[in-house]
């Protein structure tokens, strides 16, 4: 069992909101999708430069009068660079919508959403998005030559070590590299357009798990096109 550690937090945004479109992250618009209104920013020791990206986290406040003792899941879809969030602390600025429902009941949600910083508890938990495959999404600007993609709804320990792609008509495995946030690219390098459809290979930096998402991105692929896969990785080896 991972043990619970100290942190502090706050909420931003609406008060039933999912914090703020967009984010460090890259995922865009939350609510109505799999990651919903649970979500947070995390300062850079969570954040870790987007390789924090996707993870989830339990979470909960240790005031015993305002304070359910059961934790919110909450995953990291944003950062919080400064304030509570700098000098290395660890800190959770969640969506109001999370941040209210660590509240002993709906009496004290506007209690609790006036009071500011809290001292809370959090540890890692597996992200689980019930028989939602990974999905990728073509990022804007991409072309034949340069391939960009914001990998999403990663189960289980929710972060990635590697993203490796493999064009149409090769054995070989080329690495992509993490261009910010949750978002992976290829240069193809030498004027020569990269060939689809790709599959793409990903390994969980925290378990070392691969899986591989075959001829994911079609031939006629487009940016901002999502495409779903049939694969996630697998919550027990969390």
């Amino acid at each position: 069992m991972i043990k619970w550690e100290p942190a502090t937090a706050t909420w931003y945004g609406s008060p039933n909101g999912a914090g703020t479109d967009g984010g460090a992250c890259g995922y865009g618009s939350l609510p109505n999708t799999p990651y919903g209104s649970d979500v947070g920013a995390g300062s850079p020791i969570l954040f870790m430069n987007g390789i924090g990206c996707g993870t989830c986290f339990e979470v909960k406040c240790v005031d015993g009068q305002l304070c359910s003792p059961q934790p919110v899941n909450v995953v990291i879809t944003d950062e919080c660079p400064g304030g509570y969030c700098s000098g290395g602390r660890t800190h959770f600025d969640l969506s109001g919508t999370a941040f209210g429902k660590m509240a002993s009941g709906s009496a004290n949600i506007q209690h609790l959403l006036a009071a500011g910083v809290l001292n809370v508890l959090y540890r890692r938990a597996p992200c689980i998005y019930k028989s939602q495959g990974v999905v990728f999404q073509v990022a804007d600007g991409s072309t034949p030559f340069w391939f960009e993609t914001v990998i999403r709804y990663l189960d289980g320990p929710g972060d990635l070590a590697t993203v490796e792609l493999q064009q149409f008509g090769s054995s070989a495995w080329q690495p992509m590299s993490q261009v910010w946030g949750a978002n992976w690219c290829l240069n193809a390098g030498g004027g020569t357009p990269l060939r689809a459809p790709f599959s793409i290979r990903l390994t969980a930096l925290q378990t070392g798990e691969k899986i591989i998402a075959h001829n994911v991105i079609p031939a006629n692929w487009a940016p901002q096109h999502s495409y779903s896969t049939g694969v996630n990785f697998d919550t027990r080896n969390y």
